[in-house]
């Protein structure tokens, strides 16, 4: 098959570049020729690990090219699939869909012959017949049906997902475009990958649906820690209590300081406005997102509680800043709320993160980058994990606690278990969910 991928971002990347290791010729197209000029050097503009190998193995076979020429990617394509971006429109939390318009009528004019239009974005309900009747306005003679086909990658493990999913939803409504779409993921039906084919409408829901669903499972955790500090439970063991039943299970269940991400906060956002828009209120959607907005808030407070009830003049080691492990992606990150806040009060942050650097420095000033976690933590006040990088898992606590001018933790990701701090020269600790020492936090 013949693919063209309009759009090098996160979605459209990985999907391009997925689709080609399937054995499909895949162009991927995109608007920016420094990012162009970057692919076809063989660089990744995104960290995704084992992208690099994965694009590299396919560009060498040939079945995997990048180009800013959308009409010459579409002439003669099969499926022609829009991975553009989809963010929260400013002002009303409604998905801005400006640039998944302006792609459908960008393909209307390219096309040379049936395809089917895939969309590939996050994109409210209703979508789609929107993108038809955009494409079939601007080219009444165009022959084409148009798809949806959600994506639900994990940033950081996005390969694996788009090799192994737990499904692939696909809202097509005729047989020809059915075919088209079979056999584009007819290696994933050959290995028995549940491949579930349901109308646009159904489809589009179902991304949305699954989005807000894990993002009150992660949100009703992080409302139970709060509980269980006031009571003396404590929430890992609760969480796992709770996972061991099958109908609840265990994943999504790690208390922290928020979600963040390119999808949850977007996602819920845009599903509440479609509860409105329709007089139908996602009153849980809804509660979800301020309740996720004030625990992130409620992290501030448990650094300032922590360094004495002010951070003015303190110095403070933030170990990770990306919204999780292995991604660079600080989208609605918990750091962009925490970090501001405790430079506006006054303490000298320095920062380590593997891989937020390159985003960072420009979303959160006022801050000093350092490559190494001890480094850091020379002279500190306090150490804050809000990020659970591998390489923050496994620190010589000891060694961490001597550097130190007052050897304090926040450990927002519940990582070290507390007698493990305390044994190591710690004076204080606060977490998520469970008893810290020396704090009243």
């Amino acid at each position: 098959m013949k693919i063209a991928m309009i759009g090098t971002g996160y979605v459209g990347l990985v999907s391009g570049v997925c689709f080609s290791d399937f054995g499909h010729e895949v162009v991927c197209v995109d608007k920016d020729p420094r990012k162009i000029e970057m692919l076809e050097r063989g660089e990744v503009p995104i960290f995704e690990p084992g992208l690099d190998q994965v694009m590299a193995r396919n560009v060498e076979g040939g079945r995997l090219t990048f180009t800013g020429d959308l009409a010459a990617a579409v002439d003669g394509a099969d499926a022609v699939f829009i991975a553009v971006g989809t963010p929260t429109r400013r002002g009303d939390g409604h998905a801005d869909l400006t640039y998944v318009m302006a792609a459908a009528e960008e393909i209307a004019n390219a096309l040379t012959g049936y395809a089917v239009i895939v969309t590939k974005s996050t994109v409210p309900v209703g979508t789609n017949r929107k993108v038809q009747a955009t494409i079939a306005q601007a080219n009444p003679a165009a022959d084409f049906d148009v798809a949806s086909n959600p994506e639900f990658l994990r940033e950081g493990a996005a390969i694996d997902d788009f090799m192994r999913p737990d499904r692939v939803v696909v809202g097509v409504e005729s047989d020809r475009a059915r075919d088209v779409m079979a056999e584009i993921y007819r290696p994933l039906f050959l290995r028995e990958f549940p491949i579930v084919y349901t109308d646009l409408e159904t489809a589009e829901m179902i991304k949305y649906g699954a989005n807000a669903f894990l993002a009150a499972k992660i949100t009703f955790i992080n409302e139970m820690a709060m509980l269980c500090e006031k009571t003396g439970a404590d929430i890992k063991a609760v969480a796992k209590g709770m996972g061991l039943d099958g109908r609840i299970g265990n994943k999504f269940l790690h208390a922290g300081p928020g979600y963040g991400g390119s999808c949850f906060p977007k996602d819920t956002s845009a599903l509440a406005r479609i509860g409105q828009d329709y007089a139908c209120p996602m009153k849980i959607t809804e509660t979800v997102i301020a309740v996720n907005d004030a625990v992130k808030r409620r992290m501030i407070d448990k650094v300032v509680d922590l360094c004495g009830g002010s951070v003015n003049g303190k110095v403070i080691a933030v170990l990770g800043v990306t919204f999780k492990p292995n991604t660079d992606d600080m989208r609605e990150a918990p750091s962009l709320t925490i970090v501001p806040a405790l430079v506006g009060g006054g303490a000298q942050l320095r920062v380590v993160d593997p891989q937020g650097r390159r985003e960072g420095e420009a979303l959160l000033p006022g801050v000093q980058w350092m490559d190494d976690a001890y480094k850091a933590a020379q002279d500190a006040d306090a150490v804050v994990i809000l990020t659970e990088w591998n390489e923050f898992r496994g620190l010589d606590l000891k060694r961490l606690a001597g550097a130190m001018a007052q050897p304090r933790m926040a450990d927002l990701r519940n990582i070290y278990p507390v007698g493990d701090v305390r044994d190591a020269g710690f004076d204080a600790y606060v977490s998520i969910g469970r008893k810290g020492f020396g704090t009243e936090g």
